[in-house]
């Protein structure tokens, strides 16, 4: 199947000793955790920009067939709400994005809560993003005086990029959304925030992201089997009808995130596909 499960981000200190083996250096976390899953989203890349040093690395850590989902800049999506960011986005693609090469995958832009649907806004924005590597090679050469010197802007092949948005307001709650997705050729993030966000499960794309933060209780609650059936059984439908899907647990605060990862991954692996009730 083309399915890609794992973890949003690795770092996290209450994971050490559990997760990751007692005495495990902290430089080998990440080979740790791509020795146990088949994708993680980077998610420094939402708070700062990171270094081509960085990307290089994990790249070089990782397995072959591995592959990395990078979540959009904040300055993007929440100071600047997706307007005049040109600059912006020629700094954050010129920052060592590329550098992942083929085992780059999708870029997440996660929109701020308070940001409401606006067509106008979300067309100039993703017909803005780069459609390709060689694109976003193109944009990155443009970045500012930030990155002189510290930049990325090579890459090896021309490959299609993905884009996919998750949304936090209510106001998405309409079939006009899911139409301009689909004319942009975005994908719609399915996302689990135990009720407190919306949840929409409308395919937009020939692909299919998910976030899983928590279907209790918002980044603290880990997945029954049950619930872990559920969405196995989800994935299954897309992959079955020929798209690519990734998914990431970010319930991290109780070490639940790499362990619900894994079961679902051995569920998808399974021969056996769960039989249950009929699901969104």
């Amino acid at each position: 199947m083309n399915a890609w499960v794992g973890i949003s981000g690795w770092i996290y200190p209450p994971w050490r000793g559990d997760f990751y083996p007692a005495g495990l250096p902290h430089r080998r976390e990440l080979a740790y955790a791509a020795s146990q899953l088949s994708s993680i989203e980077i998610n420094g890349s939402f708070y700062a920009l990171q270094r081509p040093t960085s990307y290089h690395r994990w790249a070089a850590e990782t397995p072959p067939g591995f592959v990395f989902s990078v979540k959009g800049g904040r300055f993007i999506t929440h100071m600047k709400k997706l307007r005049d960011v040109r600059t912006p986005l020629a700094n954050f693609f010129g920052s060592g994005v590329l550098a992942l090469q083929d085992k780059l995958g999708p870029l997440l832009w996660q929109l701020p809560p308070t940001l409401g649907f606006d067509a106008d806004r979300l067309t100039d924005f993703f017909t803005g993003l780069p459609a390709s590597t060689g694109e976003a090679a193109y944009l990155a050469r443009q970045h500012d005086d930030r990155l002189t010197g510290r930049a990325w802007t090579g890459v090896l092949a021309d490959r299609p990029l993905r884009h996919a948005v998750e949304v936090r307001h209510d106001s998405y709650r309409t079939p006009a959304f899911v139409e301009l997705l689909r004319q942009l050729g975005v994908g719609l993030v399915v996302a689990d925030t135990a009720g407190r966000w919306p949840q929409l499960f409308d395919v937009t794309a020939d692909f299919v992201y998910v976030r899983l933060h928590g279907a209790q209780e918002l980044y603290v609650s880990g997945y029954s089997p049950d619930e872990l059936a559920v969405w196995a059984e989800r994935i299954r439908g897309w992959t079955g009808a020929g798209l690519d899907v990734y998914v990431y647990f970010d319930n991290d605060v109780k070490v639940r995130a790499p362990y619900d990862a894994q079961a679902l991954q051995a569920l998808l692996a399974s021969r056996e596909t769960p039989r249950l009730a009929p699901v969104s």
